[in-house]
């Protein structure tokens, strides 16, 4: 790795500030918090400006916002991201942490679609595969996903929509299922006990795209002999952490 530019960082440490708080700076803050002289600072916010990166906030004299450039730069990036992509690349980091198969699924309709997936270290055969359908009130990654509807779309979909089975221990009654989902809202991830296999357990956690919305789902698949409580408050930790690095690479902002 080489060397890096001292003045180049200043500049994105500069940047980076107008991510927290109301999203306007002045130069005397920008002084304080970054620990600079305030000649410095002058040079740095004056470049900036003069290249689109920030500019002064017409109302409030002596304060600075992003500018366009930044929105420019922002676009490119989400034009080119690929959630499928973006997803194995963040599973595949999952997967060689714990050994277990992880998934990224996206809803469509009453069904999960299954975008990405990692198998597992272990000789254990999972039902699903990379844009294999499955219905989404029998797993993890679909009631997150339903769970995170706004709740009148929620009942326009459950709404004559027959809960079929796909182990002895799927939910099919839709209040069952309403009342699992409640949980999962307050919970903020979503476990499944062998409803869509009689032999695994999962647990998962929801995927943001930039403007918070949820668009897909994390899951950590785990055969039964392997499960235990601790070893799902591990997975499921483990999820919620691949789960926000993928939000963060389709631009959600985590605030940590």
């Amino acid at each position: 790795m080489g060397r890096l530019v001292p003045a180049v960082t200043r500049a994105f440490d500069v940047l980076e500030l107008f991510l927290e708080g109301d999203g306007t700076l002045s130069a005397p803050e920008i002084t304080r918090r970054l620990q600079l002289p305030r000649t410095t600072t002058h040079e740095l916010v004056t470049t900036l400006t003069a290249r689109n990166y920030l500019v002064p906030v017409p109302e409030r004299p002596g304060r600075y916002r992003l500018g366009v450039r930044t929105y420019q730069l922002g676009s490119r990036y989400a034009e080119q991201l690929d959630l499928a992509a973006e997803g194995h690349q963040v599973a595949r980091e999952v997967a060689d942490t714990c050994g277990e198969t992880v998934h990224v699924a996206v809803l469509e309709d009453m069904d999960v679609i299954y975008i990405a997936k990692v198998d597992s270290t272990h000789a254990v055969r999972m039902v699903s595969a990379a844009g294999r359908r499955l219905p989404a009130h029998c797993t993890a990654v679909g009631k997150m996903l339903l769970a995170s509807l706004p709740e009148a779309e929620l009942g326009e979909r459950l709404d004559g929509y027959e809960l079929t089975g796909m182990t002895p221990r799927s939910l099919t009654d839709p209040d069952a299922l309403r009342a699992a989902l409640a949980e999962i809202r307050i919970l903020g991830v979503a476990g499944e006990q062998q409803e869509s296999n009689p032999d695994v357990s999962c647990v998962a956690a929801p995927v943001r795209d930039r403007t918070g919305g949820v668009v897909a789902a994390l899951s950590v698949s785990v055969p039964v002999h392997r499960w235990s409580e601790d070893r799902e408050n591990e997975l499921t930790a483990l999820a919620v952490k691949g789960a926000n690095e993928l939000s963060e690479r389709l631009g959600y902002r985590i605030v940590r």
